[in-house]
């Protein structure tokens, strides 16, 4: 066996030759098509192949993300848009970060049947529709996560007249769509910037290796579309949110003091500010797995860009890859864990998950108008 072909132009994805009676081991790109050469940049080709127990373990890791994600995800969308008390304009923008993260789950079949194969097939479509799903997707949930933070800080800031109405979160939930389009359009057409195989060549994304002005403009522009300004709004709001809730509570123990009781947080209003504050928390945390996510992944598109290329290995471009598919997967369920109303609706209809959950209106309803004394 000279080569590892079994017709004219379909390689085997054997990792090695024989060359002389002697065996030696395949590079990267090897099982790639000859007539689309730029699908692999000359980077990856310096190293060996990845051999196939880490395309299974990959495959199997994006197989348990892919599960998890559409579970949790198909749940939130299904119960915050069929429950009445969880029909808000607030909470349009948590369906809409669902809607996005299932949209990432589109790349996951790809990825695990190139696994397999350890190419990515479809050649160059194949990158392209791989890519563009990620793009949408990524850059999408990226700028929701900063709707939300702004959602979050208007609603507790100012609860009378400062919440936003459907009208302007459905206008907010069109600008999240097209605020991804310019970098996935203009890749995906080759006008600026292109899509290309990354890693293991099983998956794709942009062109963050070529060395040129015009890779590296483009790489400096769509991490500061992607990233930065995202990130900035969302430190802003939440800053804005945490000076305004400490404000707050500063008066509360004023006028308590003043009137001589304990707290006045025991009447309706505070308890419904209570869930308010409780639902802030758990968007905090997905913004934290943001930044956990997408960090690791934008350094390493900086460092091809901008910095030493000899330390993005296959295997390093790939990790940050995986936390970025992660984090679609641990959305929904951190609203199980930490949202009150929609642990209220898990409890009633999907009671065999366990959650427990006392109703949040009944419990503002409940609550005691009536303050204690201070002890003397």
């Amino acid at each position: 066996m000279e080569l590892n072909y079994t017709g004219d132009h379909d390689p085997m994805a054997y990792p090695f030759k024989m060359v002389s009676g002697e065996v030696q081991q395949h590079m990267l790109g090897w099982n790639m098509p000859l007539d689309y050469p730029g699908l692999v940049h000359d980077h990856w080709r310096q190293y060996p192949v990845v051999d196939k127990f880490s395309h299974y373990l990959l495959a199997l890791i994006y197989f348990i993300l892919m599960i998890s994600s559409i579970t949790g995800n198909a749940l939130v969308i299904w119960i915050f848009s069929t429950s009445k008390s969880l029909r808000s304009a607030s909470n349009m923008f948590i369906v809409n970060l669902a809607i996005f993260d299932l949209t990432m789950m589109l790349e996951m079949p790809h990825l695990i049947v190139n696994s397999f194969y350890e190419r990515m097939l479809g050649d160059q479509i194949g990158c392209d529709l791989y890519s563009v799903f990620g793009a949408l997707s990524g850059i999408g949930g990226s700028i929701t996560n900063a709707v939300i933070a702004y959602d979050r800080y208007k609603t507790i800031s100012c609860p009378i007249d400062g919440r936003i109405n459907k009208v302007q979160a459905s206008i907010l939930i069109a600008i999240t769509w097209m605020w991804p389009m310019p970098f996935t359009i203009l890749p995906w057409t080759r006008m600026w910037g292109r899509f290309t195989t990354e890693g293991f060549l099983t998956t794709c994304s942009f062109d963050f290796l070529t060395e040129d002005q015009d890779t590296k403009a483009f790489v400096a522009c769509i991490f500061c579309w992607s990233y930065v300004i995202p990130m900035s709004l969302i430190c802003t709001f939440y800053s804005k949110l945490f000076i305004a809730v400490r404000h707050h509570e500063k008066m509360l123990k004023e006028q308590a003091k003043k009137m001589n009781v304990k707290s006045l947080a025991s009447n309706k209003e505070d308890a419904g500010k209570s869930v308010e504050i409780r639902i802030a928390k758990v968007a905090f945390t997905i913004f934290f797995l943001f930044v956990c996510s997408w960090t690791p992944y934008g350094v390493v598109a900086m460092i091809g860009a901008f910095g030493d290329r000899s330390l993005l290995t296959p295997v390093v471009t790939m990790i940050p890859a995986v936390f970025c598919k992660a984090v679609s997967c641990i959305d929904p369920w951190v609203y199980a864990i930490n949202h009150p109303r929609f642990r209220a609706e898990l409890e009633k209809r999907v009671s065999w998950m366990g959650v427990r959950e006392p109703d949040p209106d009944a419990s503002s309803t409940n609550a005691s108008t009536t303050t204690t004394p201070a002890d003397a």
